[in-house]
């Protein structure tokens, strides 16, 4: 790889540590301690025979000595950050040190030295981009470096912004969505604000940069404002299986994105808003929006949107998924298939009908404003690279932002995401820590473990203590973060394995908890030799399944039944396995506790078995340097 290509993201972190000794960072209380000699004199084997002509250095003693007054040493802050500096400049080398000053202790005569900030572990030692196509790494380079407004006064200083926010309004505009009235009587306007986000096309170049007004929906009233609110939303295991079905198959998938998709819902209340920020000049007082159609933030927005999104579909001969709403299945006369995933306003297409494909794009741009975005590569937050191996995806973006926003981009790094030996209990007497920033910070683990089945165990912990977290559960968290720092761009691969086959794990970490003593439970699933959904399991198959447990007793209750008297507890469930095995439809075969992959998902594990189960998962870190 070119050097240029290494560059592109060295800018993006902390510099990297210099490998000279001189430079290397070192503790100021050690810099206090007496030094030795670079090099010694070669001493007499036998000092009595030394000549007497001989005059060995002088030996420094405990005796008193004055220091200069022009000699100042300064003490160890520990909040300087490994800054310090040298209070007297003629101290700052040997070379300066006067023959009259030999008799001052060496701390004092070499002074304190300056020490450098850099970190021991730049974020650059575990995250590189050499590894992807020059697009895909044009893509990434994009991703990490364009800063995205949080708020309007922001976004105004930047003209590609404050276009985008021309566009919106002009499409707002357009479809008719409010009307300028006076704020009647007794009625109370919603706020709003701009969201801003960019657009990348399938080559990693940036397709737009797109501006967002959004509701402030959740200042509306039920039963005022509003009535129904529910409306499905795609979920992560869908999409796990349609990657690994477009990974074994060979599928073609594609990305579209629907502009302005909730303003084609229709409003059945009535709503008023405030003008939006930056268009309320020039207009009299009081003046609000009347809302004719459903716009973005409002409760019952996604209800109207994908309530008209599912008739178009199945008025054009899709079905709607039993297991997921959001998932509409075609199957041709001829016997190919064409599925469409929708989330919002974010739509994936794959399947084997080429020519239902393009009839589905046609229709989808007569009824809506699409666009297509061509081969999906960036979807809910998770990064889709392409390779002949097979689709990896991860959250690298997501794991750098997080780190970033905790203060832990230079922290050391971790083997594991929880120690082995822990056992977190409430903690009564441990100090508090704020409870709005410990569930914020918990919350994005949690969607970070949509790709990281690797810290779903640590994450199901500290999520245990959101109600009243303290001191010591917020370390765990941090060792969570110290964990992602090593592994920022670990992720899944779905490979081309080229035949589906449907297998299970699952274990039971009995009685566990030593706050109530409840067992912690997991399950994975891996569909086509590719992990797609772990924790909870519910799934439906028709062919042969392999169910592997490393519990030999439970295996035995499932298939005798003789045994069941003394397991009423479990009578119906065994009753429904054992129909099951009875069908052929599973078979338990015994895994040893080596092999019980679910282990990682009930239990802290020593580093060695935790990587190695990793590995087994299916995951790989493509962003890693080496």
């Amino acid at each position: 790889m070119e050097d240029k290509d290494r560059g592109d993201f060295l800018f993006l972190d902390l510099p990297s540590l210099p490998l000279s000794k001189q430079s290397r960072p070192t503790d100021p209380l050690i810099e206090t301690l007496p030094k030795l000699p670079d090099q010694l004199e070669p001493m007499p084997e036998n000092p009595k025979s030394a000549p007497e002509n001989v005059r060995f250095d002088k030996v420094f003693s405990r005796k008193k000595t004055s220091v200069p007054e022009s000699v100042q040493v300064q003490d160890f802050n520990p909040n300087s950050e490994n800054e310090v500096t040298i209070s007297n400049p003629s101290l700052q080398s040997e070379s300066h040190v006067n023959n009259d000053d030999q008799d001052l202790p060496i701390a004092v005569r070499k002074g304190i030295r300056e020490c450098t900030n850099r970190p021991l572990y730049p974020l650059t030692h575990f995250l590189s981009f050499k590894k992807f196509s020059p697009s895909h790494r044009a893509f990434l380079v994009n991703l990490n470096t364009i800063s995205i407004p949080t708020t309007i006064s922001e976004a105004l200083t930047d003209e590609k912004w404050k276009q985008a926010m021309n566009v919106e309004m002009e499409a707002l505009e357009k479809n008719k969505i409010w009307e300028l009235v006076k704020l009647p009587t007794g009625k109370k306007p919603v706020g709003c604000k701009w969201v801003y986000t960019v657009k990348y096309r399938a080559d990693g170049s940036i397709e737009r940069y797109k501006a967002r007004l959004v509701a402030k929906g959740y200042t509306q009233t039920y039963g005022i404002d509003y009535q129904e609110t529910f409306a499905p939303i795609a979920k992560m295991n869908t999409v796990r299986v349609l990657l690994s079905l477009v990974a074994n198959y060979n599928w073609d998938l594609q990305q579209f994105d629907v502009k302005n998709a909730f303003l084609h819902g229709e409003l059945e209340e009535e709503i008023y808003m405030e003008v939006p920020l930056g268009y309320d000049n020039n207009l009299a007082a009081h003046t609000i929006c009347k809302l004719k159609k459903a716009l973005y933030g409002l409760k019952q927005s996604p209800q109207a949107w994908f309530g008209r999104f599912a008739r178009v579909m199945i008025t054009m001969g899709y079905r709607q998924s039993l297991g997921d709403h959001t998932l509409f299945i075609k199957h041709s006369s001829s016997g190919r298939l064409t599925t469409l995933l929708v989330y919002v306003d974010d739509i994936i297409v794959t399947g084997n009908d080429d020519k239902e494909r393009q009839v589905l794009n046609q229709c989808l741009a007569k009824e809506f404003e699409i666009k297509a975005l061509g081969r999906l590569k960036y979807f809910l937050g998770i990064e889709v690279a392409h390779s002949k191996q097979g689709i990896f995806i991860s959250q690298q973006k997501y794991v750098t932002d997080l780190l970033k926003e905790t203060g832990k981009t230079a922290c050391k790094p971790a083997s594991t995401p929880i120690d082995p030996i822990l056992r977190l209990r409430e903690a009564e007497n441990d100090a508090t820590v704020d409870k709005e920033m410990y569930q914020h910070l918990v919350g994005r683990l949690i969607y970070l473990s949509h790709t990281r089945p690797d810290i779903a165990y640590a994450v199901s912990v500290i999520s245990q203590f959101m109600h009243s977290p303290k001191e010591s559960h917020l370390q765990v968290a941090y060792r969570v973060l110290q964990y992602l720092k090593g592994t920022p761009g670990k992720g899944i691969l779905f490979k081309r394995n080229g035949g589906l086959v449907l297998e299970a794990y699952t274990d039971a970490d009995y009685a566990s908890s030593i706050i109530d003593r409840r067992s912690t439970s997991g399950y994975c699933t891996f569909l086509g030799g590719n992990l797609v959904t772990w924790r909870n399991l519910k799934i439906k198959w028709d062919g042969l399944m392999r169910l592997y447990c490393d519990n030999k007793s439970a295996i035995s209750i499932a298939h005798n039944p003789v045994q069941h008297d003394r397991t009423k507890h479990i009578e119906i469930d065994r009753h429904f396995i054992k129909e099951k095995l009875d069908n052929g439809l599973i078979c338990t075969p015994y895994v040893s506790t080596n092999g019980q992959l679910a282990d990682i998902l009930t239990k802290g594990l020593s580093s060695s078995v935790f990587q190695s189960f990793v590995s087994k998962l299916g995951m790989v870190n493509t962003y890693s340097p080496a």
